[in-house]
């Protein structure tokens, strides 16, 4: 059961939401947020809808399946369009981070190739042993048929890679082996992000 933060639906006082005014607003609201955080700045006005589109429409969908289906929850508008916390634009805002640090890689003509010397550190393992989980984590959900699974496993990697985007330099890495680890980590990330949540129904934007 869904309630939304004044309490149940109930069709005869009038509270019921429908779904599809629900749908235009979470658009609306994904846009307005995104414009006052900057993460609009010199898109144009197709690509701002594109981006409208597919942060409310993740909003959405992640807010309904991160919480376990056998339980009752509570559905936030302005909670689920939060860029900070367990949210679906938290976790597109990372895609869009890792995918604008591999195009600068890529223009910089550093690989994610040739890291067979580079020694992992403990943040660096730590990511690698959670992105070596995700199939099992899938099967889980599969086997309970628990969406929720799959969502809060992504949330939990992309905290772990924003900590080590903050705390191992990536482009800035003079070893090119542990700097082509760190892309190659970064690859992995980026690529169990967009299936995951792909698993998911939801679409990662490639900028942001």
């Amino acid at each position: 059961m869904v309630e939304l933060p004044e309490g149940k639906m109930k069709s005869r006082e009038g509270t019921v939401v429908d779904a599809d005014d629900l749908m235009e607003q979470m658009k609306t609201d994904a846009r307005e947020v995104s414009a006052q955080l900057g993460k609009l700045d010199g898109l144009s006005e197709e690509e701002t809808e594109a981006i409208a589109e597919t942060v409310g429409m993740g909003a959405l969908k992640y807010f309904l399946l991160k919480v376990d289906p056998r339980k009752n929850m509570v559905f936030n508008p302005k909670e689920s369009i939060d860029f900070n916390g367990n949210t679906g634009p938290f976790i597109q805002y990372t895609y869009a981070r890792i995918r604008s640090v591999l195009r600068r890689a890529a223009e910089a003509g550093f690989g994610s190739t040739g890291f067979d010397s580079a020694v992992p550190n403990e943040k660096e393992s730590d990511l690698i042993q959670h992105l070596a989980d995700f199939p099992s984590v899938v099967a889980e959900a599969g086997r309970t048929f628990s969406p929720a699974l799959i969502a809060n496993y992504t949330y939990d990697l992309v905290k772990e890679y924003n900590q080590f985007y903050h705390d191992c330099p990536i482009l800035r890495e003079e070893d090119s082996a542990v700097r082509s680890l760190r892309l190659a980590i970064s690859e992995a990330t980026a690529h169990t992000v967009r299936t995951a949540m792909g698993l998911l129904g939801i679409n990662v934007p490639e900028r942001m």
